[in-house]
């Protein structure tokens, strides 16, 4: 993954990174306190009719799953250079944004971005892991959310389940791995603004997506998004992976 961050803090700590694994992820947002009525979900294609009516509607949340070596540093190198690191906090956030300090957790982060916007965020169970959690972090800037984080024992403990959990072998958490994963999820105070969610970067970008009403991040305009991403990163779909987070009921 990366090995840029978005602010002037070392990683402390690091996690198993989590296999790209729609029943991991969705056993862990369950562990932290998300309603059995929310789960993820691959997505095989982005092109394809009969592979996209697989999905259930609506989409919440997408996590892209990419190659990210040495192109992806200059990225966010230039992200740094080009953008102020993010100073938003409080209920008037158009969107919730971790930046990620926790080495080899960026799906966590990407996780967190999806349970903690937009529709999906009124699917948190009250008194849960995540509702305590975000309490917390919402009246605090960056710096004390992603210390907030790494404090959380539960989190940690849910994440080291979930990183043993996958269908392969799990690595060190010290590993160097070479995929990382960003969210797509919109805002839950401007309706309909896409945002792309990646815990390395100076904060949340706002993307030139606006959904039209009854309109989900699978649509075309969603799809787009992702379609350019892959582009930009010179992926031609090769190495990347989509997964959505769905409603089950």
């Amino acid at each position: 993954m990366p090995t840029s961050q978005s602010g002037n803090y070392a990683r402390r700590k690091h996690y198993i990174p989590l296999e790209s694994n729609p029943d991991v992820f969705t056993e862990l947002i369950h562990t932290l306190g998300v309603s059995s009525s929310l789960a993820f979900q691959d997505v095989y294609s982005l092109d394809d009719p009969d592979l996209l009516s697989l999905v259930p509607r609506p989409v919440l949340g997408l996590i892209l799953i990419f190659p990210a070596m040495e192109d992806y540093d200059k990225v966010v190198e230039n992200d740094k250079k080009t953008r102020q690191a993010y100073t938003g906090k409080g209920e008037d956030e158009p969107v919730i944004w971790f930046e990620q300090t926790i080495g080899n957790a960026c799906g966590l982060y990407a996780l967190l971005h999806c349970i903690c916007n937009g529709p999906a965020k009124q699917y948190l169970k009250p008194d849960s892991t995540m509702s305590n959690l975000l309490k917390k972090c919402v009246p605090l800037d960056s710096t004390g959310r992603a210390l907030t984080l790494e404090a959380s024992e539960e989190v940690e403990y849910a994440h080291t389940h979930a990183g043993k959990s996958g269908q392969t072998v799990a690595p060190d958490p010290t590993d160097d791995v070479e995929h990382h994963y960003v969210a797509f999820v919109t805002s839950g105070i401007q309706t309909g603004e896409v945002y792309e969610m990646d815990g390395v970067k100076q904060g949340p970008l706002k993307t030139d997506v606006t959904l039209e009403e009854g309109e989900d991040l699978l649509g075309e305009a969603g799809q787009k998004l992702i379609k350019n991403f892959i582009e930009r990163e010179q992926g031609r779909s090769i190495g990347f992976s989509l997964m959505a987070l769905i409603k089950t009921d």
